[in-house]
């Protein structure tokens, strides 16, 4: 781990539960891997990934990190701009857990969907559509859920979306939102959100 990875890695609790929803069939496409923790989750479920990063040290210690974790032959590292790369991408679920901003996060009431980096979650929301529908995207704590659930409407017809409150030990660590095939578990309802706290 490098410093930013203590801080900006996925809590392994959380990580396994976005393995868990992800859609059978096809790779996943971890578009801001990091450190790899939701990468090799992925794998450890038998999910082939397309994990990415812009740093190439980031990549070697995810790589590193598979290894340990036994699940490196599952994952395919790319060392590039996920916004460039995801025109020749293919992939039945995209998973966007893009940079924060770092810890000062914590210091916004509301944090918007214009604040994520490298550019606005808008934008990024769009390019992960041309990979697939199938979008998970973990965000801050503080987020603006309705700017979250209005993303859906991107898409027509509106894809289905679901919001969901992830804590680890009682303490809320942020929020995941699902949307087209990864939203209800697959359940056919038109609900626009569920909030659940894992513990």
């Amino acid at each position: 781990m490098d410093e930013e990875g203590w801080f900006s890695v996925t809590p392994e609790e959380i990580a396994v539960r976005h393995a868990q929803r992800c859609v059978a069939g096809g790779a996943v496409v971890d578009c801001f891997a990091g450190m790899g923790g939701n990468s090799i989750q992925f794998a450890a479920l038998g999910y082939h990934v397309i994990a990415i990063d812009i740093d190439p040290i980031k990549v070697e210690v995810a790589s590193n990190n598979s290894k340990i974790y036994g699940v490196d032959n599952y994952i395919d590292f790319i060392v590039g701009d996920f916004l460039q790369l995801a025109p020749s991408l293919k992939g039945n679920v995209a998973f966007l857990s893009p940079p924060w901003g770092g810890p000062s996060y914590k210091t916004t009431e509301n944090f918007t969907l214009d604040l994520l980096k490298p550019v606005d979650g808008c934008a990024l929301f769009q390019v992960a559509q041309t990979i697939t529908p199938n979008i998970m995207m973990f965000l801050p704590r503080n987020v603006d859920v309705c700017q979250v659930e209005q993303l859906s409407w991107l898409s027509s017809p509106p894809l289905n979306v679901e919001i969901e409150e992830n804590c680890v030990r009682g303490f809320l660590k942020g929020v995941t939102a699902y949307f087209g095939k990864t939203a209800y578990w697959g359940v056919a309802q038109e609900i626009s959100s569920v909030h659940i706290c894992e513990v």
